[in-house]
């Protein structure tokens, strides 16, 4: 089973299991673990509210989760997900609509 960090947290990366794509990365505790793998729905911690969220609870946005990885040291996840709209708060498709470029950002066409 994962292995959680001081704060009882471990990284999970949210992939698009149709396309591959990373929509997201967020933080789970193991409650949040537990209620994505009772409910098939991906929940985390929320580190500003220290609580409990469902991804797409007010949104309706949610994150239906098909599989569920592990890494080697067993302290991050992946999963690989079919999403029911945008995985970014902003409304984009993914978090990672952006890219470095030079000393600011620009938006990635999609």
């Amino acid at each position: 089973m994962p292995k959680y960090d001081s704060a009882g947290l471990l990284s999970a990366v949210v992939q698009d299991a149709a396309t591959g794509d990373v929509l997201m990365v967020a933080f789970m505790d193991a409650e949040a673990l537990e209620a994505t793998r009772s409910t098939r729905e991906a929940h985390f911690h929320s580190r500003s509210r220290g609580t409990l969220w469902k991804k797409g609870e007010t949104s309706g946005n949610v994150l239906k989760v098909e599989e569920m990885l592990v890494d080697c040291d067993q302290d991050a996840l992946v999963l690989k997900v079919r999403p029911a709209g945008p995985a970014c708060h902003t409304g984009a498709r993914s978090c990672f609509y952006r890219r470095i470029d030079g000393d600011g950002l620009a938006k990635i066409d999609t």
